[in-house]
């Protein structure tokens, strides 16, 4: 390994193919999360990842914990979802239903209930211990360079200043750290694994730390016997120290530790695997010997030089994350000749006396930003979101749960860290069943807003294990489908697993029966073929998918009195209602939501056989007669959009979920321009409910409030997403809100609002169908006035680019790669239409009247397409 100094070149990616000519920018600000010291609470660590391999960096001084996770750490085995009893039940209950006995059909849906979810767990730490580590007072600084995926630690103890870099390489699947001092010899520190879940750890001859472990079959601790044989996911971890020539390694085998002496610099790379084969694998059938499989890993890439490995890492992650940029700036003249304050508060790196390089710690901008409104804050969380997807979905790893990869509990958020013993006697004492949501994927929205910025910012690749994990659902699904409801196709409900679980979970009727999972996680099958247009992809993955899906949603639907088709049991997730015999329930009938997502099912394999040619299919014509006679959405006497088939009385009015505003957003169903006596219920919907509410539900709100075109409300749900939130107080909450390092607050945490912002920021900037183009349908023009953002994908396969100033569109670049013409037909800008006539292969610069000024070939950019 050497150490000498070497200069990395960045390669130019899609962003760069097009540049404005009208607007002037600041200089990019630097996209770092940054700390003032080591790490208090795991939300004030850095993660870092490569969608399979995970760890959070707290940067302590005199000891260092880097925690460790792999993806395929799931309690459990393999096992059988089918119940052949709730046939009967779902008889009764429907029957309930139908009687108007909706309490009672509630209590009865309680023997349609599943078995619970398994739990992810973590794969242990990486324990450094450092010699003589008093670090003099402000010098400390770490930081995660979003820019190359990068954490770093700076701290200097008397005359050395030491360094560590951290990441997590996709292309070498391995786990890096560089420990450096500016003085020769100046480097110490011994260094350990370890973990909770059940290990054992020992030195190897060639100087290796290797650790052997196993999940346990059980989700909970309290579940395994003395005499159990442990029969769950085994996993190995293994870590290779390379020091500089003149460096002493010491071997302490009593401590299963390396000892560092002397050295300039020092290399860990820790690579890891796991038995798993596969959702249908038993571990203890798998062929898959996890120790064997990580030296061979480790053998594979020791020989790569530090430099070689960064470089390698850095060259992948930017061919993902440079496809898009985003800046925004407030401007001292808006449109409307009113004067803007310059920000208040220093910026990046810029203090109040103007002194460069004096950086200014996430956590206070987050503080901040109830006054500074700091555009450049909207942009770093902006990238956080495509930096998080980036590194915890990619192609062959498992579909990113509810913290995305990153856990230190056995039983993760949603289980005991989130219940304090007050909440857990309230909640076992209203409910037989606590609700452990085990980082499990949760399929009412969480799971799917995961994944909702991989399109529109440009992370196509990011959606591949979502598509995986969608097959394996259907799998495991057609068979709950067949004998726990009687029909053919394949189902799925509110909350998965490593194991594909399909069916309804444990807890309550509210969340646990809801049967309408696997359409909402179709519809993305859709929309891949909507943005990317491809056929391959439609034909192979997406209609097979759609088929199946389709075929189950016919046959569940129920010819109604009213001449409607209807879905009974239903449930609008998580959600109660007063009955009209005056107690709670959550199953009646037909709600909007099982209404909106299996119209857009309809309509997506409707479109997707017109694409194929295959719209005389037998099941493509019953889905055609069946469309018109979905329950419809109605709209309530008081004007919003009624939640369910009838005018229930609501007891919680601000409830989290806007699920009765699918058709909306995610869906397409409802839109200014076809629906606008329902856009203005989804209005007073959304007043309703009102701004408060978890992370996640802040950014839905986002999302709906841009799709409604209003820039209003949809900037007040970004700034009442950024708020500081108390890592000490961990209690199940539904404030929503920021740690220190960004993670969204539920709380506790849940990474599903960090991924979908990029998405709802974007419908602010850009909206689509494949035949329109809406430019800034949601600008926030005196909080935005100036920006410019690059790299944003649209359906027909379109590229956008878009640059304004004083609140007002200045320039537009498109074009389209795909073969053949593009589908592009009409641009719009505030009420203006202007019809386009473009092919594929070409960069169109548009003005701001929409008149095209400029236009060359795609094969003219003067360097190497990536």
């Amino acid at each position: 390994m050497e150490s000498g100094e070497w200069v990395f070149v960045t390669r130019p990616t899609e962003k760069d193919l097009w540049n404005p000519t009208s607007t002037e920018l600041e200089d990019s600000r630097p996209l770092k999360v940054t700390f003032s010291g080591p790490a208090k609470y795991w939300t004030d660590g850095i993660p870092i990842g490569n969608g399979r391999l995970g760890a959070m960096v707290w940067g302590g001084v005199s000891s260092e914990l880097i925690q460790l996770n792999e993806d395929t750490l799931w309690t459990g085995t393999p096992t059988d979802f089918t119940d052949p009893a709730i046939p009967q039940a779902l008889s009764e209950v429907r029957n309930l239903v139908d009687s108007g006995r909706f309490s009672e059909a509630t209590k009865a849906a309680e023997r349609m209930f599943g078995k619970y979810t398994n739990v992810y767990q973590l794969l242990g730490d990486i324990k450094l211990e450092f010699d003589g580590s008093t670090y003099a007072e402000g010098t400390y600084y770490r930081e995660l360079d979003l820019d190359t995926a990068t954490g770093r630690v700076k701290y200097s103890v008397d005359d050395v200043e030491f360094t560590r870099e951290h990441f997590v390489s996709y292309p070498d699947q391995v786990i890096v750290t560089k420990i450096s001092g500016s003085k020769a010899q100046s480097v110490s520190f011994a260094v350990s694994l370890d973990s909770i879940l059940e290990h054992q750890c020992y030195l190897t001859d060639e100087n290796q730390l290797v650790m052997e472990g196993i999940c346990s079959e059980k989700r909970m601790a309290s579940e395994v016997k003395a005499n159990d044989d442990p029969k769950g996911m085994k996993f190995t971890a293994v870590l290779d120290l390379q020091i500089n020539n003149g460096a002493r390694l010491v071997r302490l085998p009593d401590d299963n530790k390396l000892k560092v002496v002397g050295a300039d610099w020092a290399v860990l790379l820790l690579v890891a695997s796991s038995s798993f084969e596969g959702p249908f694998v038993d571990p203890s059938d798998s062929k898959k010997n996890p120790t064997s499989d990580s030296l061979q890993a480790m053998n594979s890439i020791k020989k790569l030089s530090y430099s070689q490995l960064y470089s390698r890492h850095v060259d992948d992650f930017q061919n993902l994350f440079y496809r898009v940029s985003l800046q925004l700036e407030k401007s001292s003249a808006i449109g409307d000749g009113v004067s803007e304050i310059k920000n208040p508060m220093p910026s990046v790196n810029e203090d109040f006396k103007g002194n460069k390089n004096v950086v200014v710690p996430t956590v206070e901008r987050i503080k901040s930003f109830e006054s500074d409104e700091d555009p450049s804050l909207v942009e770093l969380l902006f990238q956080f979101g495509r930096y998080l997807l980036i590194s915890c979905s990619r192609p062959g790893t498992q579909v990113a749960n509810l913290q995305g990869i990153w856990n230190k509990d056995l039983h993760p958020a949603w289980e005991y860290t989130a219940l304090s013993s007050l909440l857990n006697f309230i909640w076992t004492t209203a409910y037989p069943y606590i609700p452990f949501f085990s980082s499990a994927p949760t399929l009412n929205i969480n799971l799917e807003m995961n994944y909702w910025s991989s399109l529109p910012c440009n992370l196509r690749e990011c959606q591949e294990p979502l598509f995986d994990f969608i097959k394996s659902l259907s799998i495991n699904g057609s068979k709950v489908a067949q004998v726990n409801y009687v029909t053919s196709g394949w189902v799925a409900h509110h909350r998965s697993d490593i194991w594909a679980k399909p069916s309804a979970d444990m807890g309550n009727p509210k969340w646990a029966i809801w049967p309408m999972a696997g359409a909402w996680v179709c519809t993305h099958l859709w929309e891949h073929y909507t943005y990317t247009l491809d056929k391959d992809f439609l034909i192979n993955t997406a209609y097979p998918l759609l088929e199946g899906c389709a075929s189950f949603l016919m046959d569940w639907l129920i010819e109604g009195n009213d001449g409607y088709l209807e879905t009974n049991p239903s449930t609008s997730p998580e959600h109660v209602f007063i009955a009209p015999d005056g107690n709670s329930a959550s199953v009646s009938y037909s709600s909007t939501m099982d209404m909106a997502i299996i119209n857009e099912v309809f309509s997506a394999i409707v479109s997707a056989s017109e694409v194929l040619g295959r719209s005389e299919d037998a099941l493509v014509q019953n889905v055609l007669k069946a469309q018109p006679r979905l329950y419809p959405p109605k709209i309530a006497p008081d004007g919003s959009i009624m939640e369910w088939a009838l005018n229930f009385k609501d007891p919680e009015v601000q409830h989290r979920h806007i699920s009765h505003l699918f058709g909306l957003f995610p869906g397409h169903s409802i839109t200014l321009k076809k629906n606008p006596e329902l856009c203005k219920a989804a209005e007073n919907t959304l007043y309703k409910r009102g701004e408060n509410g978890p992370g996640w539900s802040t950014v839905w709100k986002t999302a709906v409030w841009a799709r409604l075109q209003n820039s209003e409300h949809a900037y007040k749900m970004v700034k009442h997403l950024i708020r500081l939130v108390d890592p000490v107080d961990q209690k199940i909450g539904f404030e929503g809100g920021l740690y220190s390092n960004l993670f969204a607050a539920h709380p506790p945490f849940q990474i599903d609002a960090n991924l979908g912002f990029p998405a709802a920021l974007s419908e602010m900037l850009v909206q689509s169908s494949m035949t329109d183009l809406y430019l800034l349908p949601a600008l926030p023009r005196d909080k935005w006035a100036k920006g410019c953002v690059k790299g944003l994908q649209a359906r027909g396969g379109n590229t956008v680019n878009i640059c304004w100033d004083k609140g007002d569109l200045q320039e537009v670049g498109l074009w389209s790669e795909e073969d053949g013409s593009c589908s592009l037909r009409r641009l719009h800008y505030r009420g203006t239409t202007v019809a386009t006539s473009l092919s594929s292969g070409m960069i169109y610069t548009f003005n701001s009247q929409l008149r095209c000024i400029k236009s060359f070939s795609l094969s003219e950019v003067p360097f190497p397409r990536v």
